[in-house]
């Protein structure tokens, strides 16, 4: 294939692989905004820094750290992926899904995302956690616009289950087992990095939306066309503009992520076993 950004993520795919041997991860988890600590959980054997990746861009983003964690959580190979590329860092929405390419490449089956996300409806409270049943890419370049990179997936692949129905069956029982306050959604993915207006809010919400973000469809679209089952969990941090009359902060993000980080955590290394079995 006569690619440049396909010789490109095949040798950052090289690169890695120099890193970590024969290691093999079965469940990759993206870790989103506040999440970081998620990481913990993990028994690493390899760290990987973006940046000492040639071609991979580093993660600027506040919270982000930007690197892959190679290990096991409850016996389970897997690769974090410790911070996430932004559409509103600057970069090319090809390179936002690299990450998710590559740990494709390295054997990952599952992709798990996760993400910090603002309420859409007024009766949910933060912070929350929503398990994504669908979502709305809408104001973003989509991931496999361009040449298809015929290796990877179809020219045309189906979303009509991006979120696998199995998995998120799993996950609201075992968030109602854990008394984990978990609703189910669709998230909305807009570019960033501003904030929604209230009459954005408004209009997400009367289009189905149920959380709003700046990560993750992207993500899902380059998984599902690499044939990797995704699942995703928002971290509900703070109410949309005009549900709530206090102004957003970023902060505010990462303080509620915290906040709901260590039950997460938990929540999150008992459920990856059973997802693997499926």
């Amino acid at each position: 294939m006569n690619n440049p950004y396909y010789d490109k993520l095949l040798r950052c795919v090289s690169q890695v692989r120099e890193r970590i041997g024969d290691f093999e991860p079965r469940i990759a988890l993206t870790l989103g905004s506040g999440l970081g600590p998620l990481a913990d959980m993990v028994d690493v054997a390899y760290t990987v820094p973006y940046g000492e990746i040639d071609g991979l861009p580093s993660s600027t983003a506040p919270g982000h750290q930007g690197r892959f964690l190679f290990g096991t959580i409850a016996g389970v190979p897997v690769v974090c992926l410790q911070g996430r590329l932004h559409l509103y860092e600057g970069w090319d929405v090809h390179d936002v899904v690299l990450p998710t390419r590559i740990v494709g490449l390295l054997g990952a089956k599952t992709l798990f995302l996760t993400n910090a996300s603002g309420s859409l409806d007024p009766a949910i409270e933060t912070p929350s956690l929503m398990v994504i049943s669908d979502h709305i890419l809408l104001g973003c370049p989509n991931p496999l616009a361009g040449p298809n990179l015929d290796a990877l997936g179809p020219r045309f692949p189906d979303m009509t289950n991006a979120y696998d129905p199995a998995i998120r069956a799993l996950l609201l029982r075992r968030g109602a087992e854990m008394g984990l306050p978990m609703t189910e959604g669709v998230y909305v993915q807009l570019s960033g990095p501003s904030y929604e207006t209230p009459a954005e809010v408004r209009f997400l919400g009367q289009i189905g939306g149920g959380a709003v973000g700046m990560s993750t469809a992207c993500e899902t679209i380059a998984a599902r066309h690499m044939g990797l089952r995704v699942c995703g969990v928002s971290c509900i941090t703070n109410k949309g503009a005009g549900i709530s009359d206090a102004p957003l902060d970023h902060s505010e993000v990462l303080e509620a992520g915290e906040l709901i980080g260590p039950r997460f955590s938990a929540f999150v290394a008992s459920v990856l076993p059973e997802i693997d079995a499926l």
